[in-house]
């Protein structure tokens, strides 16, 4: 794994239930449930699968009291953290707070007045929640369709600089921000600019980034330019279809920057050349296959010539080098075998049994 880390930038500790965030602690991995939180029995079952897969922190909408109900119910049958998504009513915040939420999700340019808000902040503090105050780019006030990005970005500074000082004249700093784009450069300016401007935990992500295919590479942009800055403490990565898929990319980009220690193999593969000797695209994907149930973060290094094969297998835990008709098994940089290249799985599978059994 990578073992270089950007330095963090310095925040202040907001706690969400059993997870903290922010100071010194880890980037936590966020994401959000798709069912009807009305269907509590999916929704439990959806948030389990979230929490097995590293989810530290769930979102879940609650746009009805219907849904609120159904969110008591969920919250005293899940372990891992809940958030309530809040968009325009302070009676749906008060009663998902009281019904056990960890910590509420608010735009409160879109709640009536700042009475209401008043009384969600008193319920907040009585039962001792932290807030996210999120914004949307389409949502910012004074946005017009041909309004320039930097003065977008701008706007967005000004509508949470008037936030976080509502929020500390009323005594409440227990907070998160969050400013959400589709823009990959936008995204990144507004959290350089609230990394400058404040030293509350952020919540990164790209929203509405897409389909899977074709959301992760906008995402991972958008988020690993921020991480490589030391910004962001929460990460969503806003993937259309199956939430588990949000926190495999999530986990993939902070492990890329050293801040996540994966559980199970990484595979480095060649992506081969007129020098490859073997079909590399196979045997990886053959080894990928034989490793999958294994719960070690292990490197294993996959590849096609003796060029490059020996510089990655001596940082590699396990690593198959191919040669001309054979290929060459080495161990944390020590060979242990050469083989045909018919045998080269057989005796890979063979040497990692060998290593996880130790």
């Amino acid at each position: 794994m990578n073992s270089s880390k950007p330095e963090r930038r310095k925040t202040r500790e907001v706690r969400i239930g059993s997870t903290a965030i922010g100071a010194e602690n880890p980037v936590a991995v966020q994401s959000m449930t798709k069912t009807l939180t009305t269907d509590i029995e999916a929704t439990i079952a959806q948030i389990s699968r979230l929490e097995n897969c590293g989810c530290n922190i769930v979102r879940v909408a609650v746009p009805t009291k219907k849904d609120t109900e159904a969110f008591a119910k969920i919250a005293a049958q899940v372990n891992v953290p809940l958030v309530a998504d809040i968009h325009f009513s302070a009676q749906r915040a008060i009663e998902a707070i009281e019904a056990g939420a960890s910590k509420i999700r608010i735009n409160p340019g879109n709640m009536r007045s700042w009475q209401e808000l008043d009384e969600v902040i008193a319920c907040a503090k009585v039962n001792k929640i932290s807030m996210r105050l999120g914004i949307n780019e389409a949502s910012i006030r004074n946005l017009k369709e041909d309004t320039p990005s930097r003065e977008r970005t701008g706007l967005m500074f000004e509508e949470m600089s008037e936030y976080v000082r509502e929020f500390e004249k009323r005594g409440f700093c227990e907070i998160v921000l969050s400013a959400k784009s589709v823009d990959v450069n936008r995204t990144i300016e507004i959290n350089r600019k609230f990394s400058e401007g404040f030293d509350y935990p952020i919540h990164i992500g790209l929203t509405h980034s897409g389909l899977p295919e074709d959301g992760i590479v906008p995402s991972a942009a958008a988020v690993g330019s921020l991480l490589s800055e030391g910004i962001g403490d929460t990460v969503r990565i806003s993937l259309a279809g199956k939430p588990e898929n949000e926190i495999i990319t999530a986990q993939d980009i902070l492990a890329s920057f050293g801040l996540y220690e994966k559980k199970t193999p990484r595979i480095v593969v060649c992506p081969t050349c007129g020098r490859c000797m073997i079909d590399v695209l196979s045997l990886a994907r053959e080894i990928k296959q034989a490793v999958q149930e294994i719960q070690k973060p292990l490197k294993i290094a996959v590849m096609g010539c003796i060029v490059n094969g020996p510089g990655e297998a001596a940082d590699a835990d396990l690593a198959v080098c191919a040669g001309s008709g054979k290929g060459y098994i080495y161990r944390g940089g020590k060979k242990l075998a050469v083989v045909p290249e018919a045998e080269l799985l057989a005796e890979f599978s063979k040497q990692i049994n060998l290593l996880v059994a130790e």
